[in-house]
This record gives structure tokens, sequence and C-alpha cells, in this order.
């Protein structure tokens, strides 16, 4: 059985197109993403997590203000993304990032679309945004299966000293 995660990056591939996919939690406790899937183990391993290389207006635009960014070409991507010459070595100089949403409107996770410069407009947007919402449900389920918080160990009670 195929994951959502690979279900949705197949559907990608078709419409609007992606070179390079990762499905990115959101773990507010830390402001950070931990990657839960991707097309590129190798260069994006699972597990890997982002915390300062995330710009802050990615960070207002897709994790505040819960709307999908683009960065249609290099120059934008440079401009946000402190991997971008990693990125330009995969073939990829354009970004769609979509904020994957639960039922209470929190940001659980985020997709991360990548193709070549210039691939990208804002139909593309739209399209990434239905490709979502047509799996939401599932999406979520898939985020909300992997905890975000690390259980506290409670302490050892101290040792009396009579």
């Amino acid at each position: 059985m195929t994951s959502v995660f690979e279900q949705t990056f197949h559907a990608m591939e078709q419409d609007p197109g992606v070179v390079l996919f990762t499905v990115l939690q959101w773990i507010p406790q830390r402001s950070s993403l931990k990657r839960l899937y991707t097309s590129h183990p190798a260069e994006y391993p699972v597990g890997g997590e982002k915390t300062v290389e995330i710009s802050p207006g990615w960070l207002g635009t897709v994790i505040e203000d819960k709307k999908p960014f683009l960065a249609p070409d290099l120059e934008a991507l440079r401009n946000v993304f402190s991997d971008s010459g990693l990125i330009q070595q995969l073939g990829c100089g354009a970004v769609i990032n979509v904020p994957v949403l639960d039922q209470q409107e929190n940001v659980v996770g985020v997709l991360a679309l990548l193709d070549a410069e210039g691939k990208y407009t804002q139909h593309s947007v739209e399209t990434a945004v239905d490709v979502v919402n047509s799996n939401l449900a599932q999406l979520v389920q898939a985020f909300e299966a992997h905890p975000t918080e690390i259980p506290e160990v409670p302490e050892a009670p101290a040792k009396d000293t009579i």
C-alpha cells in the first residue's frame, strides 16, 4: 500500500509537475520543519529538520498567513532557501510550498514542490492547492500520525538523605 504522501507526489508529478518533492511536518514548539517524505532521500533524507534557515518572509506567508508560497525563479528561491545551490544542482529553480491545515486551521505540515526555473505560475499554485485539498483528510491524518512533541520523562524522585 502506498502512503498518501507518495500518492500526492505522483498526483503533483502529473500536474503542476515536480522534480523534487518533500513533505515537511510543522513543529511549532521548535519553529522547525521535519521531513517525513522525500523524492530525493540521498540529498534530503527523511527525518532531517530545517530551523534557522527558514526565512521570516516564508514563515509569515506559509505558517502565519497559512497561504501557499511561490518562488518562480532562482533569485526568489535564493532569497528564501539557504540550500539553493543543492536545489539548482538537482535541476530546480522554482518552488511552491503549500501548507496543510487541520480542521482547526492549524498548519500541520507543508508540501514542497520544486521544478525548473520559470516552470511554476499562479495557476500551478492553484493546481497544487487543489491536489492538497482533494487529499486533505488523509494528509492531515498522516501528519498527525507523527507526534510533534517529545514526551517528557518524569524526573526520578529524590532519594531521602536521612
